[in-house]
């Protein structure tokens, strides 16, 4: 897929309401053939914006869960990584991380928020994932680290590359983290 580039204006308003007194709103005009390309209408108009401190994205929201999540990020062809985090032999939370877009959905399968990957949080962002696995890893600031590099086959610390090793077992817990790829 081609990139199209197009330059626009930022509208600046004045924010009204209860906003403060220098409070302003910015807008953006898009091309009405890039929004009925994502399939936005009245009818489904919900999108989700992505700051990553250099750029904004736009994406139609996804609003089936999480299989409509891994559905519509496959049929685009992003590359996907799916984790499935147990708890003992008890399925806990799948996790499907969409490696494009850098966002992801997950799926509980226990009430137990305890149990659960993310907790109370069922909308965890690309960096509470990051947080996630590196929790399920040895510390990076752990005295001999090398030689527990070492010891995995690796030359830098790499939480994912930790997890394929380890399964992200920890001894305070039962739980694993199983990587089932996309």
């Amino acid at each position: 897929m081609s990139i199209e580039e197009r330059k626009a204006k930022i509208l600046i308003n004045k924010a009204g309401g209860t906003a403060g007194a220098d409070a302003k709103n910015y807008r953006v005009a898009l091309p009405s053939a890039w929004i009925n390309e994502l399939g936005i209408d009245e009818e489904s108009r919900e999108v989700v914006l992505q700051f990553d401190g250099e750029s904004i994205t736009i994406r139609r929201a996804v609003s089936g869960g999480y299989s409509d999540f891994v559905d519509t990020a496959r049929r685009h062809g992003h590359e996907l990584l799916v984790l499935h985090f147990y708890d003992g032999n008890a399925l806990c939370t799948k996790i499907c991380a969409d490696r494009t877009t850098r966002t992801l959905a997950i799926e509980n399968h226990t009430a137990d928020v305890l149990r659960t990957a993310f907790g109370v949080d069922q909308n965890p962002t690309w960096n509470d994932l990051q947080e996630f696995l590196e929790s399920r890893c040895v510390p990076r600031q752990r005295d001999g680290l090398r030689y527990y590099l070492a010891e995995f086959g690796l030359e830098k610390y790499e939480p994912l590359e930790i997890i394929r090793k380890t399964e992200g077992r920890m001894a305070e817990d039962n739980c694993r983290l199983v990587i089932m790829e996309g």
